[in-house]
């Protein structure tokens, strides 16, 4: 009878985990089939050529984080970006207002309405860059002949057909999130990395056969993406350990007991949110340059527009800056020093020679922000390594550090979060069983 109930619910398990996984691969094949519709009125082939000499700059950043999207004109073009930037401003803007900060706090209801906000806004901006996007498309050099013809039903048509692409995008992340594994967001631009790589395969083994890219560079970048990944993840699993004590009294014999345990801290807390946000915060006044230097002529712009190209020094200084910005900021979100303190102060515990309440709320702060600071260096290492591959070693941008962090991070997250599916649910099985055996017993 307990091998049938414990085979009863280990299929429970089993069938929730596969339909996850099911519906997390039928959510890929719609990002696939959509990334692959185009704009009505573009014309494929002069976008294609035009985008095999974008290779290494922002624009190639937009195109890997769209699945190569952008590339084919697709109406998934601008991708979950605009999304990603009004999380940002959402974030900012409850620091600095005390009434969405107070709408936050008040449970699942704040954070619906939290969630809404950031909807209407990421709405707010994708009609602003698709506008601009589709008025530009006429008017960038080079491409001549781009838009087959470029009236007002045209401008109106891929203005919608972008606007749509993206809120698309939005809700499969969010049904991702909910019915799926991993976070949605997260999942969509790993698909759009992963879609690119046999092309860049292919274009590495032309520079190879060209002599372009020698054989020697060829055995040195999987040593470089080998170590990348090992670092990743070393810093990903590592923790900062507080020792926290407990003292429990005996009430027979009036004894004392201290127990021990720990408060883990990641040193990297933000995870790969700072290198996604920087490349967001980066991507979306590029596009408004871009829209304002082509349709009005303005050649400062222009020329500001290429200082701001990956590789470029400007470029380097203000991707450094705000990859240190957001890992702080993510951390000051993900974790009130003050709550935690005031938590282990109810809860009988405090750390040795530190006294209960602001004593310990200004310790783990001051741990915190040491952490934070050698997981911002670990990121910026990271982060600016593709730079120092594509002018010293001449590979693809593709196989920057970027590019392996969000992989290798996304691929931690499934893995951890299949474990955990798989831990609570046999968790809620012995309890079930428990009940039924408390149940079935006779007094």
């Amino acid at each position: 009878m307990l091998k049938q109930k414990k085979k009863f619910f280990y299929n429970n398990n089993i069938i929730e985990l596969k339909n996850r996984i099911f519906f997390l691969i039928f959510s890929i094949v719609i990002f696939r089939i959509g990334s692959f519709i185009p704009i009505p009125g573009i014309d494929n082939t002069v976008l294609e050529n035009a985008f095999y000499d974008q290779k290494g700059t922002a624009v190639d950043i937009f195109n890997m984080f769209s699945g190569g999207a952008l590339s084919r004109a697709s109406i998934f073009s601008l991708g979950i970006m605009p999304y990603i930037s009004s999380s940002i401003i959402m974030q900012l803007l409850i620091l600095l207002n005390s009434r969405l900060s107070d709408i936050q706090k008040d449970g699942e209801l704040g954070k619906y309405k939290i969630a809404q906000y950031t909807r209407y806004l990421t709405c707010f901006l994708c009609i602003l860059q698709s506008i601009g996007i589709s008025s530009t498309l006429p008017n960038i050099p080079g491409m001549q002949g781009l838009v087959m013809n470029p009236n007002l039903c045209f401008y109106i048509i891929a203005s919608m057909s972008l606007l749509t692409g993206t809120m698309i995008l939005m809700w499969l992340g969010e049904l991702i999130t909910e019915f799926g594994i991993g976070n949605g967001v997260s999942v969509i631009i790993f698909i759009g990395i992963i879609s690119s790589l046999p092309m860049v395969i292919e274009n590495t083994i032309n520079k190879i056969y060209s002599g372009e890219l020698s054989l020697l560079l060829l055995l040195v970048i999987p040593l470089v993406i080998f170590f990348v990944i090992f670092l990743v993840v070393i810093m990903e699993r590592s923790h900062r350990k507080i020792i926290l004590n407990y003292v429990h009294q005996h009430k027979v014999q009036k004894m004392y007991s201290v127990q021990n345990t720990y408060l883990p801290l990641k040193i990297n807390m933000s995870g790969v949110i700072p290198a996604i946000f920087a490349s967001s915060v980066i991507v979306f006044p590029m596009t408004i340059l871009l829209w304002i230097g082509t349709s009005y002529k303005c050649f400062v712009l222009i020329k500001l527009l290429s200082y701001l190209q990956p590789g470029n020094v400007l470029y380097m200084i203000i991707y450094s800056f705000l990859i240190v910005f957001f890992c702080f900021f993510y951390s000051h979100l993900s974790f009130n020093a003050r709550e935690t303190s005031e938590y282990l102060k109810k809860s009988g515990a405090f750390i040795l020679g530190v006294r209960p309440g602001e004593q310990t709320s200004k310790y783990i702060s001051n741990i915190v922000l040491k952490l934070t600071f050698i997981g911002s260096l670990y990121m910026l290492c990271i982060c600016l390594l593709p730079d120092c591959m594509r002018f010293f070693m001449h590979v693809p941008f593709y196989f920057g550090g970027t590019t392996l962090l969000i992989v290798t991070v996304v691929i931690m997250d499934f893995i951890t979060q299949v474990q955990t599916l798989i831990m609570s649910k046999q968790y809620n099985s012995i309890l079930k069983k428990s009940n039924l055996n408390v149940s079935n017993l006779k007094f």
